[in-house]
């Protein structure tokens, strides 16, 4: 299959021109409308066909591409659908290569050799993966050679010489070269380094074709690019016309592009390369020993597009300079009274009479300046962008905590900020958006999906792909490709080395449990992670149970999801059988999220940590609780943690002791509290309705 490839391939160049590859997503506009778009593609003289994938959550493709996958998705388009549309492609006289295009998840769910043996089956001839690293695109090109299939590499303008040297052994027919960093989309314009990075590709992989994609929609872009690479790929501008053609002529549709773009069939001979001879700016990287590992257990990693690797490499050595360097934790601690550290540890004498149980702790993050721990990570973080020269920062929020904490730390340090936040995430903390604007920084709602933080962090990460030299992404939680778990939680881990100081100071021992909220990760990891080795201390995160956990809505990643891959890490994430992430629901924004931080993910799975799922109506009773027996009204999320503390605390002795993160305040969540208890507050007896007959 994959010899189909190399041959379409040496007979353009055998003719002196470049292959025109054409891309269109599986099921968009409609399923029965793929297969007459193929037959019009090759009609209309297309050497190749990308058909992608569709997935839920795709970080390195821009507007149009995310709506085609959402179409298709509602379509009802999966893995075992885009396979049989190849058969029946086939079937109905398709003879040109087709190569499938997608990200790992559905992949790694429908099964890495099972997927290979049902494409070649199917007629396919290969595979492309957007966001699979090349310590695991090692193992999937060698299963795809066992069923004579092509694996392509995509290199990017940011991809190392030596990643070049890795990529290109795995290639056996070509390699996709982006043409800029950023999203998938048509531009209008060309980038004019294009044959200064082809020549220095070559350079390196030597005589193995080039097709170079991103940006390119017409004729002249086709001769541009095909005067120097081997192929030409083209997809977000098919799609766009796809979508605007009427039913029934959609093949015909693709026929008449392929036409305009390929012309009279006359295209000018390629262009010989000058030789590449390598500069300062482009010269190879000398290979790093990390100090850190990019894995817990089977979790973690880098899945993510090609142009994100080189700033991630770039982090993650500036990460181990400064925590390595005396200096930067001098500066980060000379923050402290900023922050208003150490937070206080106390005993919550009357919840721990309500329990009758253990003796109840509190470590009130919610003290610390902005509301909540999010602080600690974000002054570090912005610490970290200023030592790496990075001027503008941008974050993804969905309580807004993280972007209060991150529009602080930038005005403090006059840098400019820029806050993602999903839409339904704007209108439940308006507070905390207009905090956020207070403090100087643009606040984007994000419309897409579920317009919530999973939405929030897809949006984040394309838009940092396409300014990687001048921003920084201060990620708010323990997730994302590595270094970002451990480097929020090395950041965050303040609040248990205190926490087990002062403990260990105000009565001479250890906790016996310790508990916190569970979204993505950063205040729970913060906690555990210094009494990870203190086998004594039970560790016990509490997760988003929504409205229950046998519903399709809550955010109970840990208790109910499965590992897979979202946003750069293989952790636990909620995702139906087809590895489609699930939408999530939780009372409140900032546990609504689909995955976990990989640490988690690797303390569930070795049983260090337990993990339990509390529902919005619990979470309410723990707001309720904190604030009337302590006089300390915690945010919705730490109120998950106070239920789960409560239930666990009852089950324990009298001279036990539990402590519970109080990870941030409650004001920000009040109004929201007040729009909800009509509705949940009879579950837990509780009516804050004014008038004379209520007053509780």
């Amino acid at each position: 299959m994959s010899s189909l490839l190399r041959e379409t391939f040496a007979k353009c160049k055998a003719e002196g021109r470049s292959a025109l590859v054409t891309f269109i997503t599986a099921g968009y506009p409609t399923i029965e409308d793929t297969v007459p778009i193929l037959l019009g593609m090759q009609a209309g003289g297309v050497d190749i066909i990308e058909l992608g994938i569709p997935f839920s959550d795709p970080i390195a493709d821009g507007p149009t591409i995310q709506v085609a996958n959402v179409v298709a998705l509602n379509n009802g388009i999966n893995v075992t659908k885009c396979l049989d549309l190849v058969k029946q492609a086939r079937a109905a006289g398709v003879t040109v290569p087709i190569i499938l295009m997608g990200y790992y998840n559905p992949i790694l769910i429908y099964g890495e050799q099972r997927i290979l043996e049902d494409s070649k089956a199917a007629g396919a001839n290969g595979f492309i993966v957007v966001d699979l690293p090349p310590e695991e695109a090692v193992k999937f090109r060698g299963y795809c050679t066992l069923h004579q299939l092509s694996y392509v590499p995509l290199v990017a303008p940011s991809t190392t010489n030596e990643r070049l040297q890795t990529l290109a052994g795995i290639a056996d027919s070509f390699i996709y070269v982006v043409s800029r960093m950023g999203s998938t989309g048509a531009t209008g314009t060309i980038s004019t380094a294009i044959p200064e990075l082809l020549a220095r590709i070559r350079s390196v992989t030597g005589d193995i074709p080039l097709a170079v994609g991103f940006g390119v929609s017409t004729r002249e872009h086709f001769l541009t690019f095909g005067a120097t690479a081997d192929g030409v790929v083209i997809g977000s501008n098919i799609i766009t016309l796809l979508g605007e053609s009427a039913a029934g002529t959609r093949g015909t549709t693709a026929e008449a592009y392929v036409k305009s773009i390929l012309g009279d069939g006359q295209q000018p001979g390629r262009v010989a390369s000058e030789k590449y001879v390598p500069g300062e700016a482009t010269a190879p990287l000398k290979d790093v020993i990390s100090t850190y590992s990019s894995r817990f257990g089977d979790f973690g990693g880098q899945y993510v597009p090609e142009a994100l690797h080189s700033c991630l490499s770039e982090l993650e050595r500036g990460f181990e300079a400064a925590v390595a360097d005396p200096a930067f934790w001098a500066e980060f601690r000379g923050l402290y009274q900023y922050i208003g550290r150490p937070s206080s540890l106390h005993r919550a004498e009357r919840l721990s009479e309500y329990c009758g149980g253990a003796q109840i702790w509190l470590k009130r993050e919610d003290l610390n300046h902005t509301g909540s721990h999010k602080i600690n990570n974000a002054l570090a973080q912005v610490l970290l962008a200023k030592r790496l020269g990075k001027k503008k920062i941008i974050a993804e929020t969905g309580a807004g905590q993280h972007g209060v904490a991150t529009a602080t730390a930038c005005a403090k340090f006059g840098l400019e900020c820029t806050v993602f936040m999903g839409e339904e995430d704007v209108r439940r903390q308006a507070l905390n958006v207009f905090r956020m604007k207070l403090l100087g920084a643009s606040v984007v709602p994000v419309t897409n999906g579920t317009r919530t933080l999973r939405d929030a962090t897809s949006e984040a990460f394309r838009v940092w792909v396409s300014h990687l030299d001048t921003t920084h992404y201060v990620v708010g939680s323990a997730i994302g490709p590595h270094p970002y778990p451990i480097l929020v939680r090395t950041f965050q881990s303040v609040i248990g080395q205190e926490t087990r100081e002062q403990f260990l100071k105000e009565t001479g021992k250890l906790p016996d449990c310790v508990m916190a909220c569970v979204g993505g990760g950063s205040n729970s990891t913060g906690m555990f992670s210094p009494f990870e080795k203190d086998l004594s201390v039970r560790l016990v995160g509490v997760e988003a149970g929504g409205d229950g956990l046998d519903t399709e809505r809550h955010s109970a990643t840990l208790t109910v999801g499965k590992p897979g891959v979202l946003h750069g890490v293989k952790t636990y994430i909620l995702q139906d059988s087809d590895g489609q992430v699930h939408d999530t629901h939780s009372v409140s924004a900032g546990l609504d999220y689909p995955g976990v931080g990989p640490e988690l993910a690797f303390w569930k799975a070795t049983g260090r940590a337990d993990f339990m799922a509390a529902t919005d109506a619990n979470a309410l009773e723990g707001f309720k609780l904190l604030s009337q027996l302590e006089g300390i009204i915690p945010a919705l999320e730490s109120s998950h943690a106070v239920y789960g503390a409560v239930q666990i605390a009852k089950t324990m002795r009298k001279d036990q002791t539990l402590i519970i993160n109080v990870s941030g305040r409650g004001d920000k969540d009040v109004q929201n509290v007040a729009e909800i208890l009509p509705r949940l507050g009879p579950e837990i007896g509780w009516d804050l309705r004014f008038d004379a007959k209520r007053t509780k």
